[in-house]
């Protein structure tokens, strides 16, 4: 379930963050009640990864990492924002990173 829960904060933050990018294009205020409301959302599904014993490091570390690579291809769908060459890589070395820390938390 820890892993339903670290899922969860990480679509929904990923979804607070593009409300953020709504809001700062001037969208109205719904935009920014969706940041806030996705942002503690976020936070309280990673509690429960948390509170399930998953360790801070690798919650934090994937959470973190898939948020960034996920928003990068999120605003460029959305958005239209560049999405570059190096980029796409330094996505790929977050999947890598991610996988490392995944395996190296079990030894």
């Amino acid at each position: 379930m820890t892993w339903a829960y670290l899922g969860a904060a990480i679509l929904i933050e990923v979804a607070g963050t593009l409300c953020l990018g709504m809001a700062s294009r001037g969208r109205g205020k719904r935009w920014l009640a969706g940041t806030v409301t996705g942002y503690l959302a976020a936070f309280t599904f990673l509690s429960l990864a948390l509170n399930g014993g998953m360790a801070l490091g690798v919650a934090y570390g994937i959470w973190a990492a898939a948020g960034v690579a996920l928003t990068a291809v999120a605003t460029r769908v959305l958005f239209g924002e560049p999405l570059t060459k190096v980029m796409g890589a330094g996505i790929g070395l977050i999947a890598v990173g991610v996988l490392c820390i995944e395996l190296g938390a079990g030894h």
